[in-house]
């Protein structure tokens, strides 16, 4: 990308960096198999976002195999990578980075609990404590939609827009996470597991609990606002807590 100024070229390389770091996340978490998945970044400063190619194998990834592709989701000509298709995933990635500016990373995995409860076209409801800190009720679903064009992305946009949650179950398929840095969304892809699992031996046992949305509601604000801040006056030089909607990965 001769056009793209030195900052730029830097901010491309640390995202291709970190998007194929990232990836070796899913397969920890076991979030992941064979080939299915992926991670995206946005490029800071830049209408850009960087995606794993398609159908190359987990184990193969490198920072220079990631492709690098505008908001409408065509890959960069002459950049390292280009020369593969980029994931099958990339139309929705590009409509969410397009319509969400305030979002940095998307991720899709097909982890088996998350993946089950989306077979059941069913939101996972807010029943642990820990699940109302990290997304501020239960986790929607989102319409059904086939890969191929936008329309996944539209119904990420569509679920995601006005909800607190940074997870959605799309029907039939999987979830898809977002966050404001691709770790961001990692993490939430990474917890709609547990809670999926969770809740799923919960329902064996017999029927959750609700939480009552009082209880949601305070937990939720004081995770994205004080949870790991510091309070006491000593630290008084420290960072303020985050404002709502923004990277809480501290937990």
């Amino acid at each position: 990308m001769s056009g793209c100024t030195a900052e730029i070229q830097a901010a491309i390389a640390r995202t291709r960096s970190e998007v194929c770091r990232l990836h070796a996340e899913l397969v920890r978490y076991g979030l992941v198999v064979w080939t299915g998945g992926n991670v995206s970044g946005r490029v800071p400063g830049a209408d850009l976002f960087v995606i794993k190619p398609s159908g190359v194998s987990y184990d193969d990834l490198a920072p220079e195999k990631m492709i690098v592709c505008d908001l409408d989701g065509r890959v960069i000509g002459g950049t390292p990578g280009s020369e593969n298709a980029p994931s099958s995933d990339t139309a929705a990635h590009a409509y969410v980075y397009r319509n969400m500016p305030e979002i940095g990373g998307v991720v899709h995995t097909h982890s088996p609990y998350a993946v089950a409860w989306a077979a059941r076209a069913e939101p996972i409801p807010c029943v642990t404590t820990a699940m109302a800190d990290e997304f501020g009720g239960d986790i929607p679903v989102g319409p059904f939609a086939i890969i191929g064009d936008d329309s996944i992305g539209r119904g990420i946009v569509q679920t995601l827009r006005h909800s607190r949650s940074r997870a959605v179950l799309m029907q039939n398929h999987g979830p898809f996470t977002i966050g404001v840095t691709a770790k961001d969304a990692v993490k939430a892809a990474v917890m709609v597991e547990d809670v999926a699992r969770t809740v799923h031996l919960a329902r064996q046992l017999g029927e959750p609990v609700a939480l009552p949305q009082e209880a949601i509601d305070a937990l939720f604000d004081r995770y994205q606002k004080v949870y790991g801040q510091a309070s006491d006056a000593r630290f008084a030089g420290a960072a303020a807590p985050p404002a709502e909607g923004v990277e809480h990965s501290r937990r």
